[in-house]
């Protein structure tokens, strides 16, 4: 079990790092940061798509086989992001004008990211509880999608009025909630039976909406057949990454 907390807290602790990515803005063009997240976004759909359906499903249904409460457990992860996502976007959309140098929504922002972190955590730690090429498989896939999502969050927090270098920490402070989440998991592991067929269906369903809702639609934004092409090939390859992970088990 040591092991294991020493695979999880690494773990966490590299998604937690993540959050500096949006170091990155300073030091590249607005141009050149673009076509990074053109071909980060279609990866980390592939990555998301491929841990659901290569190793947390598979999983699921080995345990306890494709039951009722495996569906449900599935679209209890999709409807607890689509709810979580409702109220990012019920925040990124009011900014009501003020004198405070900080605008309301910026810290809304940061503890909405405190929730997305936790969850993200608790899924790691479940998929440790399975195995520990599940536990990687699935921290790459959080990793990746992460990058995009960590940049666009240090731009809403300087854009309400935290400076550069306030907004990364802070944002890295909001990013180790994962290892609360982590812990969580892991601990009701040990004392709640029962518990990892939840959270590992939960987690396929969190993955195929994050991939399904927010990262399909922007790579559909895209119509020319170069561009396109180029997606499919990063897509086809974040789901074959997930494949030799598992491959190798």
């Amino acid at each position: 079990m040591v092991a294991i907390w020493t695979y999880v807290l690494l773990s966490v602790f590299l998604v937690s790092a993540v959050s500096f990515v949006g170091i990155s803005a300073l030091a590249f063009n607005q141009r050149t940061m673009k076509r990074a997240l053109f071909y980060m976004v279609s990866f980390s759909a592939g990555a998301l798509f491929g841990d659901a359906f290569i190793h947390l499903l598979p999983e699921a249904i080995a345990a306890s086989g494709f039951t009722l409460e495996v569906s449900l457990y599935i679209i209890t992860g999709i409807v607890v992001s689509f709810v979580i996502e409702k109220v990012m976007h019920w925040n990124h959309m009011h900014r009501p004008g003020t004198e405070e140098k900080i605008e309301p929504f910026a810290l809304m922002n940061l503890f909405g990211d405190a929730v997305h972190n936790s969850i993200d955590g608790l899924i790691i730690g479940a998929s440790y509880l399975v195995s520990v090429p599940v536990g990687i498989a699935t921290t790459l896939a959080v990793v990746f999608h992460e990058i995009p999502q960590e940049i666009s969050d240090f731009g809403v927090l300087v854009y309400g009025g935290f400076t550069k270098w306030k907004a990364l920490f802070f944002n890295f402070l909001v990013a180790l909630t994962a290892i609360a989440g982590a812990a969580a998991a892991l601990l009701l592991g040990n004392y709640v039976s029962g518990v990892t067929a939840f959270l590992v269906p939960f987690a396929a369903g969190n993955f195929i909406y994050i991939a399904g809702s927010n990262l399909i639609p922007e790579l559909q934004k895209e119509v020319r057949p170069i561009k396109s092409l180029k997606q499919t090939i990063t897509l086809l390859l974040g789901i074959f990454v997930m494949l030799a992970i598992a491959l190798l088990e």
